[in-house]
């Protein structure tokens, strides 16, 4: 922020001001400058006109200049800075600037604007060195004007305890948010939708542009480079997810930044490491991913079809949560079994690098002959420590060292059976759920009413039309009954036992104006599970 001599009035000429500005630091509390204030005190505005009056004014000087750059021009950053003519209220003491920061807020006469401190060094090099220090003035007030000095600033006056003197405002590049930039330099036309929400993977922001901002997409790029200080590479997607890969990987192209796609990120509680542009990862899932995890409970078995790198698995592991995590990619498989590691859930989290079709039953028996081995996970950790009397010192007698904490032993022991099936493949994975077909061949006696273990309950994300009606739901259950071979419908399920055929529908997230992402939520259906296998 820096101050220059600025008008005092359009019509006066600006070397007036220098003269103007010596005369109030000679002699700042002359008679005829009261004499001025007493005769036009009957003039002030209300509080409530300053208040307007801010608002409207404070909305233009809050703009950043028009910097309209051509397609594919290079961002010049010098041509964002922005000089405001304001004033300020020149304390004298630095006791009372608190109090008139108080009662300039107050009368809402101290300049409020977020980033911005009200609190500035006087604008004359040799009073600043000295310590001396301003209250910015919001916009209504002006340095030339004193009918627009309010009772305070009229009052401080006349304590010689304050001057009004202009201040001249620089904001810079620095100051302006990414979107103030952005329409900045984009055509008005592109201003509607301006690229504001993006995918984040740890260091890497992650766009996908549309055809009317390619031209713009390096400014596009350096902008959020700059405006985000925790993101050192920008990419853009340069084809569909999956379009070249069954993995849901993607080509891109790197904007601005490092070309370095390997990332560290932190979602549940979990770290992951991974390269981002071999592995798939979406950080606008992370509710989705805490939604599902919610449902498990310790001791339980979660079959995680499509596991990826373990955004379902890992956090489960840490709730004490069987899972068999499987995933067909070789590198988010590797990417899997490092991240197990990293977050010490290998004695709950085992990681597999099968094909799905194949894995659902796979998974289903190894589990089942596990537990009839009697595998299980026995934990050892401190107990509460027990209370003792204790001196203060070692080396006085009769010292009675405090007693190591008593051990506590948890013992998990695998299920025979499968709680949960996970499936985040959104593109395919309801073409997965036909191998369901007799995963409990001739294991009836496993579940309710022999015991109270109830049938799976199976998370399956699809892609649907986006829409507020039935037609959504009413889709996705017919496809889940064209590959399980039983009838489903929509309905509230029972997490419990019963909701046989019933399919509850949560709505994950928008993918396109006219698609949507959805989680069906279902229990295995008896007749599906108990059937013959193929």
């Amino acid at each position: 922020m820096l101050w220059t001599p600025s008008k005092f009035h359009p019509s006066e000429s600006l070397s007036l001001v220098p003269k103007i500005y010596a005369h109030m630091k000679e002699a700042p509390f002359a008679h005829s400058t009261f004499g001025r204030m007493e005769a036009q005190s009957r003039t002030t505005p209300s509080v409530d006109a300053v208040k307007g009056q801010q608002e409207n004014v404070e909305m233009s000087f809050l703009r950043p200049p028009v910097v309209r750059l051509g397609a594919g021009a290079a961002l010049n950053r010098a041509l964002f800075s922005k000089k405001v003519d304001l004033a300020a209220a020149a304390i004298q003491s630095p006791k009372v600037i608190a109090h008139y920061r108080k009662v300039l807020q107050t009368s809402q006469e101290m300049l409020k604007v977020d980033r911005i401190s009200p609190i500035v060094s006087h604008p004359d090099k040799e009073l600043g060195a000295q310590g001396r220090k301003c209250i910015l003035l919001n916009p209504s007030v002006k340095a030339e004007e004193p009918t627009t000095w309010g009772p305070v600033i009229q009052e401080g006056i006349q304590k010689e305890e304050l001057t009004v003197i202009p201040y001249e405002l620089t904001l810079e590049y620095d100051y302006w948010t990414a979107r103030d930039t952005m329409e900045s330099v984009l055509p008005p036309e592109l201003h509607d939708e301006i690229p504001s929400g993006f995918n984040v993977a740890g260091h890497v922001a992650h766009l996908n542009l549309r055809d009317s901002y390619l031209p713009y997409k390096k400014v596009v790029a350096e902008i959020i480079l700059d405006k985000n200080p925790s993101i050192k590479t920008v990419i853009n997607k340069v084809d569909n997810v999956g379009a070249e890969s069954e993995f849901r990987t993607f080509q891109y192209e790197v904007l601005a930044g490092e070309d370095d796609l390997n990332v560290s990120c932190t979602e549940n509680n979990c770290s992951f490491n991974f390269d981002y542009s071999k592995v798939y990862w979406n950080s606008k899932l992370e509710y989705e991913h805490t939604r599902i995890i919610s449902f498990f409970k310790p001791g339980e078995v979660v079959c995680d079809v499509m596991a990826g790198i373990g955004p379902f698995a890992l956090p489960a592991g840490k709730k004490r949560v069987f899972v068999w995590a499987n995933d067909k990619n070789p590198e988010s498989y590797k990417c899997l079994k490092a991240n197990i590691q990293k977050n010490k859930v290998q004695d709950f989290v085992r990681p597999f690098c099968e094909d799905g079709l194949g894995f659902i039953r796979q998974a289903t028996d190894e589990i089942l002959a596990a537990s009839l081995k009697g595998e299980k996970v026995v934990i050892t950790k401190p107990g509460p420590r027990s209370k003792s009397k204790k001196t203060d010192k070692p080396t006085t007698p009769g010292f009675v060292p405090e007693p190591l904490k008593p051990l506590i032993t948890e013992t998990y022991p695998l299920p025979p059976t499968i709680s949960h099936f996970v499936m985040n493949l959104p593109a395919s994975a309801i073409e997965f759920v036909g191998s369901f077909k007799g995963i409990y061949q001739l294991q009836e006696n496993l579940f309710a009413p022999t015991t109270k273990t109830p049938l799976p309950l199976v998370h399956v994300h699809c892609f649907a039309l986006k829409a507020d009606d039935e037609r959504p739901l009413i889709d996705i259950c017919e496809r889940l009954t064209k590959y399980l071979g039983f009838p489903m419908k929509p309905g509230n399920i029972d997490y419990n036992l019963n909701g046989e055929g019933e399919v509850a529908v949560h709505n994950v997230r928008d993918v396109a104006p006219a698609k949507s992402m959805y989680c069906a939520t279902f229990r295995l259906p008896a007749a599906v599970a108990f059937a013959a296998r193929d």
